[in-house]
């Protein structure tokens, strides 16, 4: 089997998981469904792409959750670029309209090993991995995420890590355990004694991911935002809803204590598009008052991706760049962040997370302060 990179899309990763999902979703059998799923993420998850894995005969390597049907179809889009096995498939389902659709929403998602060509790719503009000093979003114990404070701390040393914001969902977000206020109390103290430990040599910052209603409010007061470093705000709702949603966006942006619009638009591959807005002006926005808009390097997010990014660049914007880790293994999900900052040509200096910690407190103190480096 002749492989030439060149008859392929540049991410043969993506276009190979995105046939397996297509498959899936194609099968009348549940278990059929899952099984192609899975073998979906396995390529997705990959480190290298599949034109270097194939050998000198053609032949492929054994790679775990990859049976002798998703081989196939591997085949098939390294020979001539797409599936007429899956093509098939779907033209016999019922389910053309709906496959159709989840296509639409994997657009601008890049595979594990896109994201490494990306992040080695000298050519390109954008931040190094080495000048990312720290994460600005993850969850804790304290929400819905599994490690303690301590061992987040402990990770992000081993990562090379300066600093680090603890950013646990607030007590609105009641299907993500939401964290009270008196529970906040609780973590500050915990977080202070890991500060205690490490002294300069790591600094952790007490965050909170604040909801964003239908109105563009937050789900907690501006007196108990203000008890936090810092205040990311993020959509989980009305996430599917075909309509414009600027004013909500505008609204959660013109909060003085918000810092970071998370995951602007909500979306999840394959599944949601998330919230439909007007993003030149929200960028418009968030470029006046120094709040940054973040690229979610969480595979399943990636929001913003690197086209969208290109416009908020173009208009001004910060940007911050986070794992959005609710284990520490998942900390290295940032480097899907960086990969599309990086695609987007957004400098080094626009990303707060490329900033010192001095000139980070400052910004979080006083957003305007940035926009008068």
């Amino acid at each position: 089997m002749a492989v030439e990179r060149s008859r392929t899309y540049e991410d043969v990763n993506a276009v190979v998981g995105g046939y397996l999902r297509d498959l899936a979703f194609a099968q009348s059998s549940q278990q059929k469904m899952f099984g192609y799923k899975r073998a979906a993420a396995a390529i997705f998850a990959l480190d290298l792409p599949l034109t270097d894995l194939v050998g000198p005969d053609g032949a492929l390597p054994r790679i775990a959750g990859i049976g002798p049907g998703s081989t196939r179809i591997i085949r098939e889009v390294l020979e001539v670029g797409e599936s007429p096995t899956v093509e098939h498939a779907i033209a016999r389902s019922d389910r053309r309209a709906d496959i159709e659709r989840r296509r639409e929403l994997r657009l601008h998602f890049l595979s594990r090993a896109e994201v490494r060509r990306v992040l080695s790719d000298r050519t390109l503009a954008g931040p190094e991995l080495q000048e990312y000093r720290g994460d600005l979003q993850m969850h804790s114990e304290w929400s819905d995420g599994s490690p303690t404070v301590e061992e987040i701390a402990d990770a992000c040393l081993q990562r090379g890590y300066q600093y680090a914001a603890i950013t646990d969902h607030s007590y609105g977000l009641k299907i993500a355990g939401g964290m009270s206020m008196a529970e906040a109390v609780e973590q500050r103290r915990a977080i202070d004694a890991v500060n205690a430990r490490h002294g300069t040599q790591f600094r952790l910052l007490q965050g909170i991911e604040a909801n964003i209603d239908a109105a563009g409010q937050l789900d907690l007061t501006n007196d108990e935002a203000a008890t936090f470093d810092v205040v990311l705000a993020a959509p989980h709702s009305r996430l599917r809803k075909p309509e414009d949603q600027t004013r909500r966006m505008l609204a959660a942006i013109a909060n003085p204590r918000v810092r970071i619009l998370a995951h602007p638009r909500g979306r999840i591959t394959g599944s949601r598009a998330g919230v439909i807005a007007n993003w030149d002006a929200v960028f418009a926005s968030a470029a006046q008052r120094g709040v940054a808009i973040e690229i979610d390097g969480d595979p399943a997010r990636q929001d913003l991706y690197h086209t969208l990014a290109m416009r908020a660049r173009d208009a001004g914007c910060l940007f911050a760049l986070d794992s959005d880790a609710h284990t520490t293994a998942q900390l290295a999900y940032v480097e899907t962040a960086l990969a599309h900052a990086r695609l987007a040509g957004v400098s080094a200096d626009r990303i707060v997370n490329c900033w010192p910690l001095d000139r980070l407190l400052a910004w979080l103190s006083d957003p305007a302060s940035a926009l008068r480096q």
